[in-house]
């Protein structure tokens, strides 16, 4: 994922910050209102102005059952301690920052198999029916877009082997890197 946050760090320079404001594996801590802290693989903070926070995660067999519940909660988790946060003055006085899910699941069979679901007392939606965890995944960072979670989110997918080689695929256009990187750009650029 190091790779993606190098990019993401290069455009936010493009577009007019600072590196000295970009912050990346040192003073990654945002105050949080759930918990003291949270570590952001990104963050541009301008003197007391949050400008940007991205979360950048992945996912690789064998486990894509336990892992997908586990990562959707702390996504969720995260946007909701962030904003109630931010909502609290945590942040000062930031105007509202970009907030950045990003993800990358590994391309395989186990992954694009259909999974079942188990509905003993209640239907689950539709849309959940027979869907593999690529769909799933697909879904889910759609989701965190349109309920407001996030600013904005960015869903690929790479096999073992072209990942290595950087190679990947883009499962829905709304949840490109492009539109990623362009949402991340204005932001960064309004605030420059």
């Amino acid at each position: 994922m190091n790779g993606f946050i190098d990019l993401f760090t290069d455009l936010i320079k493009q577009a007019g910050i600072d590196e000295r404001f970009i912050f990346r594996k040192k003073a990654v801590e945002l105050p949080g209102f759930f918990r003291p802290t949270k570590e952001w693989d990104l963050l541009v903070v301008k003197g007391q102005t949050l400008i940007a926070a991205i979360e950048a995660k992945s996912q690789v067999g064998p486990s894509f059952g336990n892992n997908f519940n586990n990562r959707t909660e702390e996504a969720i988790g995260s946007a909701l301690d962030f904003w109630t946060a931010f909502r609290e003055r945590a942040y000062l006085q930031s105007p509202q920052p970009f907030l950045g899910y990003f993800f990358m699941l590994e391309d395989c069979e186990a992954s694009n198999r259909p999974v079942s679901v188990q509905e003993p007392h209640f239907k689950v939606f539709p849309e959940f029916v027979g869907a593999s965890y690529m769909k799933r995944y697909k879904l889910f960072c759609r989701k965190l877009v349109l309920e407001r979670h996030y600013t904005a989110s960015a869903f690929i997918t790479s096999t073992n082997k072209d990942g290595i080689r950087g190679d990947f695929k883009t499962p829905a256009d709304d949840l490109s890197i492009e539109r990623f990187a362009k949402m991340l750009v204005a932001h960064a650029a309004t605030a420059a």
